[in-house]
């Protein structure tokens, strides 16, 4: 009868499986506390990149985007109006109020180009006392005093021999700021009275185109609550908010629209309220006026403006108030009227007609 021989257990064996069973455990253990911690990390992450933006992220592209705004057109030196052949006309900032910085061209009459060379701002503050017209050129949405068509209206009005200044409203271009209505009224109203400071008894007219029409009936309105009337207004491819509503804030370009604007957190402009009132600003004002308008535009319908200019009339007379439209097959649409080559005498004759009241 065989034995059975029984083998002693192997004790290090046994202190291995138990080196592996609390290795085990260990392991375990580490792992449930790097998951925990990863989780808890991941809540955080959540908190910072959805909660928390829903609080603070509206003020803070407000402020990224009040700081770096894209400039259009590229690549353009608004100091520098030489670049852009008007070789007669100076860079200058002025302050409109408080913390608002105004880039500002001045274009002399085309016939003081030569002497103008090499001008400093000195010498072209003191050319307003020549007694010749001022014209301030307020101009549309987006963009800046650099576009093309309102190089344009410089070069026409100067080559007619009058000054003319070309302003970037608040927000727009080099000019410090958020764009508003009030806020472009007053810039609008600063410049006037710098220029009257300086141009004595000259004839200042205001022209104003798209937007800018709104900007410079608001600005007249606000003279005639001073007991001033301007020289002279010209509205060209004018809206009217009263029959036209705004469908689109004209101020958005200024905004960056991060994706989820406007679900996630409120528009950055649902507070910057726009009325531009043109229509009831007509029927107080009491200037010579000039509406200029292309039966083509594409973004103001022509009868819009033949209904502002019968306001227009009725509050003052026929006499007071003119109209000029331009066929629809030149082309033009909303920008391109300084191309006409019938404006520059329908200017002088519009000039003309507000010498006679001074």
């Amino acid at each position: 009868m065989k034995r059975r021989v029984v083998k002693p257990r192997d004790s290090t064996s046994g202190v291995d499986a138990a080196q592996r069973t609390g290795g085990d455990r260990r392991k375990e253990g580490t792992s449930a506390g790097w998951w925990l911690k990863r989780g808890v990390w991941a809540l955080f992450v959540v908190f910072i990149l959805v909660l928390f933006p829903l609080r603070i992220l509206p003020e803070l592209i407000q402020h990224f985007v009040h700081t770096h705004r894209i400039r259009v057109p590229f690549f353009v030196d608004l100091s520098q109006p030489a670049d852009l052949s008007l070789n007669h006309t100076i860079n200058m900032y002025l302050t409109s109020e408080e913390g608002i910085s105004l880039g500002v061209w001045h274009t002399v009459p085309e016939s003081r180009w030569k002497e103008a060379q090499g001008k400093d701002l000195a010498w072209y503050q003191n050319t307003f006392s020549d007694g010749r017209p001022v014209f301030i050129y307020l101009h549309g949405n987006t963009g800046t005093r650099a576009n093309t068509h309102r190089v344009g209206v410089a070069k026409v009005l100067s080559a007619l021999g009058y000054h003319v200044l070309v302003p970037d409203y608040r927000g727009f271009g080099d000019s410090t700021g958020e764009p508003t209505e009030a806020g472009l009224t007053t810039d609008a109203l600063y410049l006037y009275n710098w220029v009257k400071a300086r141009s004595g008894n000259s004839l200042v007219v205001v022209w104003g185109h798209s937007l800018g029409s709104g900007v410079a009936t608001n600005s007249a309105v606000k003279l005639i609550e001073k007991g001033v009337s301007l020289d002279g207004v010209i509205l060209e491819g004018a809206f009217n908010s009263a029959r036209e509503p705004l469908t689109h804030h004209p101020f958005t370009w200024y905004y960056w629209k991060f994706p989820g604007t406007g679900y996630l957190f409120p528009e950055p402009w649902a507070e910057n309220k726009l009325v531009f009132p043109s229509e009831e600003n007509l029927k107080k004002m009491r200037s010579r006026i000039l509406f200029l308008h292309s039966e083509d535009d594409h973004l103001v319908p022509i009868q819009v403006v033949q209904q502002m200019y019968k306001v227009a009339v009725s509050a003052q007379n026929a006499e007071q108030v003119k109209m000029v439209s331009f066929d629809g097959s030149l082309g033009y649409l909303h920008n391109g009227l300084y191309r006409d080559p019938h404006l520059p005498d329908i200017l002088k004759k519009f000039v003309l007609s507000c010498r006679k009241d001074d």
